[in-house]
Formats: C-alpha cells, sequence, structure tokens
C-alpha cells in the first residue's frame, strides 16, 4: 500500500455526515428503531445502466429524479425508491446520500445471523461495479477508510460483521459479486488509519 493510500481518512460528523465528501441528499430513508443500534455494514454494487461506469444516473436514481426516457433499463427502474448511505465511484471518491444515523433503504428483505431486516442496523455502502468486472485499487483504498471510520463511531461493526448484499438476501441478490476480492478488501481494512480524534 502507498503512503496515500495508508493515510486516507473520514471523519463522521455529529449528524452522520461524511465531512468534506459530495453529499447528494436522498429523500428515501427513515427513522432506525432505537433499539437496533448500527452493528453491520453491506457492501452493494450498481451501475446505471447496467454496466456502464461514470455520469450521473446513480445520484439521479437515488433522488428519484431518473428520466425514463433516456435508457430502456430506466423504464424497469422508474418506480423504485431505494438508497444507499454512500457510493464509492470507480475513481475511488465518495458521495453521500443518507445520514449513517438514518436508515436507508438498500438491503430489502434481508437476514444477517438470525437478526432480520438489515436496513434497520445496517449501513450500505454501493460500489460502482458489476458482479464480473474487477472493482478498481482506489475503490477498495476509499471502501476501507470508510470502514475504518464507520467502526471507529460504531466499534460493534466489526470486520467480521462486513458482508455482502448477496449474503443477507441470497438467491435475491449478487452482488457486490464474486468479482469482489474480500481477502484485498481485509487487507485494505487493516492497513487503513483510524480518524484522529473520533470516537464512539
Amino acid at each position: 500500500m502507498t503512503a496515500r493510500s495508508r493515510n486516507q481518512t473520514f471523519q463522521i460528523d455529529d449528524a452522520g455526515w461524511l465531512v468534506d465528501v459530495e453529499h447528494c441528499p436522498s429523500p428515501n430513508f427513515g427513522p432506525r428503531p432505537p433499539e437496533r443500534p448500527i452493528s453491520l455494514l453491506v457492501v452493494h454494487n450498481i451501475s446505471l445502466p447496467p454496466g456502464r461506469f461514470g455520469g450521473d444516473a446513480i445520484e439521479r436514481f437515488f433522488c428519484n429524479q431518473l428520466d425514463a426516457a433516456e435508457h430502456p433499463y430506466f423504464q424497469e427502474i422508474r418506480d423504485l425508491r431505494v438508497s444507499a448511505h454512500a457510493l464509492v465511484r470507480r475513481d475511488g471518491t465518495c458521495v453521500q446520500f443518507v445520514s449513517f444515523q438514518d436508515r436507508a433503504w438498500h438491503a430489502g428483505r434481508s437476514s444477517f445471523i438470525g437478526e432480520d431486516e438489515c436496513n434497520d442496523f445496517s449501513i450500505g455502502i454501493e460500489l460502482e461495479g458489476t458482479d464480473d468486472l474487477p472493482y478498481e485499487a482506489g475503490q477498495y483504498r476509499t471502501l476501507a477508510a470508510l470502514a475504518q471510520a464507520i467502526r471507529t463511531r460504531w466499534p460493534a461493526v466489526t470486520p467480521e460483521r462486513m458482508t455482502g448484499h448477496c449474503d443477507i438476501a441470497p438467491g435475491r441478490k449478487t452482488d457486490p459479486g464474486p468479482a469482489f476480492d474480500w481477502s484485498h478488501f481485509r487487507l485494505c481494512l487493516a492497513d487503513a488509519v483510524p480518524p484522529a480524534g473520533d470516537s464512539c
């Protein structure tokens, strides 16, 4: 890992927003049940249209502003109301849609080790990508730095409680897919620097 990647950090403010990161607030969220504290990180992938990278279609999709006439696939998803807490683009940059304190609509019907409705207690991070195309090195570094900031603020989100959408909704979801290298992600996570001055 380079010095730059080792030193990448994120700060989370008291309202649950990343500091010095692009914010694109989505209306697709709700309150978390108070009895279900944050304890899980879920990794997803998304590309719009499928397999195409770049542009702002993902941002517009999560903000209910996607023009269904732009592409045939957009007709299929025009009525969906979904979101994630954050997106990591192909170049490793990050945009946040929902405060980590709130319940984003990313997991759907789901279960993790017997705990149902994962949206209630999880943070969802989207990677711009597909199941079968390799992710970029910068995406792993950014995801690891995000995960480090999240587990510093919410210690219950241990590395063992970082999982894929496919693992909490098997048979229904496949992301982040076989192209996601969990071993490499965990190496990046071990190399990530805890945010200075952050605490739970």
